[in-house]
C-alpha cells in the first residue's frame, strides 16, 4: 500500500476525542451511568482517554473495561466452548449501565457485532453506544455509530491506518491505496 495523505496529527485527534467526550456527557446527561469498553487493541487507548477527558470535565471515575473480539467473530472458523468471560472484561454490573463501545476504525461492522456478543454473553446493559475515531464507510451490517471523530470517504481498495501513542510511539491517522 501507498501512502496517500494524513488525515489527522495528534492534535486533531485529541480535539475529536474532546468533542466525543463532551457529546458523550451531553446525550447521556452527564457520565453518571455510563461504562467505557474498548475494543482491542486501539479502542483500549481511545477509551482510557476517553476515561481521563470524562474525569477532567466532570470529576468522576466511570468504569472501563476491554473486549477482545478475535473469540466472537463471525468470519473466523467454528468457534467451541468459549467461556462468559473470555476476552470481555467489564467492571460494573452492566444492566445498571450504559456501554459505550470504543474503536478506533468503523468499516464493515462485523468488529462492532462481534463486540456485542461479547457483551450480550455478560449481560443486558441498559443500552449500548458506539464511539469511534474514524468512520470509513461500507457497512455491511446496519451498525452506526453515535459518535465520530472524523468520516473519512474511502474505496474498499483504501486502507486507513490510525496510530497512536500508547500503541505505536506516535499519533495520527493516515490514508493509504494502490
Amino acid at each position: 500500500m501507498e501512502f496517500k495523505a494524513k488525515i489527522m496529527d495528534d492534535a486533531a485527534v485529541q480535539r475529536s476525542l474532546a468533542r466525543i467526550t463532551h457529546e458523550i456527557i451531553e446525550k447521556n446527561r452527564g457520565a453518571e451511568g455510563i461504562c467505557l469498553v474498548g475494543i482491542k487493541s486501539r479502542g483500549i487507548p481511545l477509551a482510557k482517554r476517553l476515561f481521563d477527558n470524562i474525569k477532567k470535565f466532570e470529576g468522576i471515575d466511570v468504569p472501563l473495561g476491554y473486549i477482545d473480539i478475535s473469540l466472537y467473530r463471525d468470519d473466523i472458523a467454528e468457534q467451541v466452548n468459549i467461556s462468559h468471560s473470555a476476552g470481555c472484561e467489564i467492571p460494573c454490573d452492566i444492566s445498571k449501565y450504559t456501554i459505550i463501545i470504543v474503536d478506533d476504525v468503523l468499516y464493515t461492522g462485523r468488529t462492532v457485532r462481534a463486540a456485542i456478543d461479547s457483551i450480550f454473553r455478560k449481560g443486558r446493559p441498559k443500552s449500548i453506544q458506539l464511539a469511534v475515531l474514524v468512520d470509513r464507510g461500507h457497512r455491511e451490517l446496519p451498525i452506526r455509530p453515535d459518535f465520530v471523530g472524523k468520516n473519512i470517504p474511502t474505496s474498499k481498495t483504501e486502507m486507513v491506518s490510525v496510530k497512536l501513542f500508547e500503541t505505536d510511539g506516535e499519533t495520527g491517522v493516515c490514508l493509504y491505496g494502490m
